[in-house]
Parts: C-alpha cells; sequence; structure tokens
C-alpha cells in the first residue's frame, strides 16, 4: 500500500509547477514560452511531423529508389514521404523550421495548410515564407506577441529607417523611407494613431533628418516636439504659408541634381530619373519628412476665400507627394478619414500615399480608404481591432500584402525628452527658419 504521506510529498511540488505554469502562461506569456512552452512544442513537431504533413495534404509518393530500397530491406508499406526538414531552431517567441519541397510542390501548398499545423503543434500562429526556390521557412509563434508588445533588440535601424511596431509574425516593423517614400496613417480617436506618431519622430530625432510638421489643431500633436523640428505650422494659414517654401525648396534640390549631371536647366522636373542619393555627400540635402496631423482640416472650408486656398494647398502637398521622392522630401499623412468627400484633389492625394497604416476606425468605409484600394482582404481584419487593444493595426502596401502590427507604448513625455535630447541635430535649412517653433 502506497504511504500517503509519499504521495503528498509528490503531488506538492508537482501541484506548484502546474501552478506556475499556468500563472505564467497568462500573465508572462514569454517566461512560460522560455520555460515550457519551447520544449513541448519542439516535442510535438518532432514527434508527429510525419503525420501532421500527412493530414495537411504535404505527403508525396517516395521516389522510385527509395521504393526499391524499402521493399528490399523490409516488408513495410510503402508510404508518401513529407517534405525534407531542417533543424528546429529556437528563438524567443517560438520555432523556426525550414523545409525542402518536394518536385510538384509549391510555397502556397504550405501556405494553406498553415492553420491546421497550427493546430496539429499546439501553438499560437505558424507563417511561411519562401527563402529561395524549392525552400520555405515555418515560423511559429507560441504566444500573442501582440497582447504585450516587446520590440526585438536587433530591429534594422539605419537612415530613414525606424522600427515602430511588431509584427504579428514576431518581427520588427520598420518604417522604411526610403523604400516607401510616403505613408497614410487613418484611425479613429484613441485608435493609437499618436502613438505610431510619437515613435516615428523619435526615432527620426536620433538621425540627421530635418522634421517638418503641420498640426492645424493649435499644435496640441506636435508642439512637444518642437526642439527637433525645423518647422511647424499649427493652423490653416501657416500651413499656406508653409508648403510653398516647402515646394520651392524641392525645386531647388532639382537644380541642384541638373547642375551636378550635366542636365540641361530646361529640362522637366518630371523628366528627371535620378534623386539626391546620386549626389556626393557633402553636396547631397539633408532629407525631410514632413508630418501632417488631422489632414482633415486643411481640406475642411467655410468660405469661398478658404476654399481657393484649400485648392492651393492639396495642390502643393500632390506635388510633393509626386516628386518630392527624388528631391529627399517625405511625406507622413494623418487622419481619421481621408475620401473623396474631403473635396477636390483629396483620391489623388491618397493614391500617392504608397505606405497604408490602419488602425480601429468607426466605420467600414474609412477601412476602405486605408487599404480598400491596395488589399482588400485587409479591409475587415481592420473592421475587426477591439477599442481594448490601442496601437493595433493592419499595415498595407502597393504589393498587396498586409500584416497585423502594434505600436508599443511611449509616453509623449519620454518622447518629448527625446526630441529635447536631440535638439542639437536641427539641421540648417534657411528657408525654414521663420516657420522655426519658439522653444
Amino acid at each position: 500500500m502506497t504511504d500517503p504521506m509519499i504521495l503528498l510529498e509528490v503531488g506538492g511540488p508537482l501541484a506548484a509547477l502546474v501552478g506556475g505554469a499556468a500563472y505564467t502562461r497568462a500573465r508572462h506569456p514569454a517566461v512560460h514560452w522560455a520555460a515550457f512552452g519551447l520544449l513541448l512544442a519542439a516535442g510535438r513537431v518532432l514527434g508527429s511531423y510525419g503525420s501532421a504533413m500527412e493530414a495537411c495534404g504535404l505527403t508525396v509518393p517516395p521516389s522510385r529508389m527509395r521504393a526499391l530500397v524499402t521493399r528490399a530491406t523490409s516488408r513495410r508499406e510503402i508510404r508518401p514521404v513529407p517534405p525534407r526538414r531542417g533543424f528546429l531552431r529556437p528563438t524567443a517567441t517560438g520555432l523556426r523550421l525550414r523545409l525542402r519541397l518536394a518536385p510538384g510542390q509549391e510555397p502556397a501548398d504550405v501556405t494553406a495548410s498553415a492553420e491546421r499545423l497550427r493546430h496539429a503543434w499546439g501553438v499560437h500562429a505558424v507563417y511561411v515564407s519562401t527563402v529561395k526556390p524549392g525552400v520555405v521557412e515555418l515560423r511559429l509563434v507560441g504566444y500573442d506577441v501582440l497582447r504585450r508588445v516587446r520590440m526585438p533588440r536587433k530591429s534594422g535601424t539605419g537612415l530613414l529607417k525606424v522600427p515602430v511596431a511588431l509584427r504579428e509574425d514576431a518581427t520588427p516593423y520598420v518604417r522604411d523611407y526610403r523604400t516607401v517614400p510616403h505613408g497614410l496613417t487613418l484611425g479613429a480617436t484613441l485608435s493609437g494613431k499618436s502613438m505610431f506618431l510619437r515613435h516615428l519622430i523619435s526615432g527620426l530625432a536620433r538621425q540627421p533628418v530635418a522634421l517638418v510638421g503641420i498640426d492645424c489643431k493649435r499644435g496640441v500633436e506636435l508642439a512637444p516636439f518642437a526642439p527637433r523640428l525645423s518647422a511647424l505650422a499649427t493652423d490653416p494659414d501657416q500651413a499656406a504659408a508653409l508648403l510653398p517654401v516647402l515646394v520651392q525648396e524641392m525645386e531647388d534640390r532639382y537644380d541642384l541634381i541638373k547642375t551636378r549631371q550635366g542636365i540641361a536647366p530646361d529640362t522637366p522636373d518630371e523628366e528627371i530619373t535620378s534623386d539626391i542619393w546620386g549626389l556626393p555627400e557633402p553636396e547631397r540635402p539633408v532629407p525631410i519628412v514632413l508630418f501632417v496631423d488631422e489632414v482633415a482640416e486643411l481640406f475642411l472650408v467655410a468660405t469661398r476665400k478658404d476654399e481657393e486656398r484649400r485648392d492651393e494647398m492639396v495642390t502643393q502637398l500632390i506635388r510633393l507627394a509626386q516628386l518630392g521622392r527624388a528631391a529627399g522630401i517625405h511625406l507622413e499623412v494623418c487622419g481619421q478619414r481621408f475620401g473623396a468627400e474631403l473635396g477636390k484633389g483629396a483620391t489623388m492625394l491618397r493614391a500617392q500615399l504608397t505606405g497604408r497604416i490602419c488602425h480601429r476606425v468607426n466605420d467600414e468605409g474609412s477601412a476602405k480608404m486605408a487599404v480598400g484600394d491596395i488589399a482588400p482582404d485587409a479591409v475587415m481584419a481592420a473592421c475587426a481591432i477591439a477599442p481594448e487593444r490601442p496601437g493595433l493595426a493592419v499595415a498595407g502596401d502597393t504589393s498587396g500584402g498586409w500584416s497585423r502590427i502594434r505600436t508599443p507604448y511611449l509616453s509623449l513625455g519620454d518622447a518629448a525628452r527625446t526630441c529635447r535630447e536631440y535638439a542639437h541635430l536641427v539641421p540648417d535649412l534657411p528657408a525654414l527658419k521663420p516657420f522655426r517653433p519658439a522653444v
């Protein structure tokens, strides 16, 4: 007969272990994954790899040589074989596994089975990416990394590159203005749009970049970053005066490119194929990033005089969006809605904004304005964002791809402190000095 004291001595630590695992899984999923989830998931993958692939229809008949060897050496039934796999590589948030596809298979076959593999291996999500022809990588995410965002240590920073959020596959979302020169960020009140803007500004504040702001809400969003801004307009009248200066700066930079590369002075700007990055570094103008907060305030008019001013500002913004990339001028436009109902030129301007970020919106129409024209599948994902998760958004681009991202928390005080710390990096741009905010 088993001694009750022995059962008590064994059951006590076991109950504490199970309770600790349940607590860490609910409160500290990263700790739970490192302590328990990693080993359990690796065991499930290794133990059920063949059966899971067969159930997902990812197995193929064996080669003729392999079938002959099997018949000659054993009496086992010749069964289909799964794709050859590489070694399991653990990460801080999951596992990585490379597969070599069999002849006749394609990455889409594995992508279609990602949800089945997720349930078979008991992980939060499975993402598939192509490494090279015939080789795909499975990224297994062990827990919901967007519930409590922790940015990776290596996020791929560089000039005009800012890691601002975390993707749902645990990779950083990097805003790269060299690749995607202009962006549009939409979101309702308290959706996390301002948090996204803070990360952008605080990240760019550390770089040799000129930051320009248009905030027609009397500057309540951008005024805390004034020490690092080269120019700031806080109402439509100031914006109407600032935009022509930026357009003139763009034209001056085109003249510099023409002079340096021997292009005829009368060549139209639209026919110039080079940019400032082809200039020698001592002659290269500093990049400019223009932030426009609540863009609808620039479109709304009350009188005919305001309408004329609005048309001029929209025309200048469209020119900057169409021609500014080569001159090193980039736009980051933010708002709650951005559709044709704002007035003439709104749709044309939106079409020039390549990068799209859609936070929680109040209606499906706003989601369609943000990502409907580049990634229709992302519209429903944007509409499904819950109010309890501020900072969660859908990121898309003109390639048609999209993913869920979430911005980590950054207080306004910390972002403003960063701008004060790097105020000495404000470049010398004489044309913008009249618009430099008073600090």
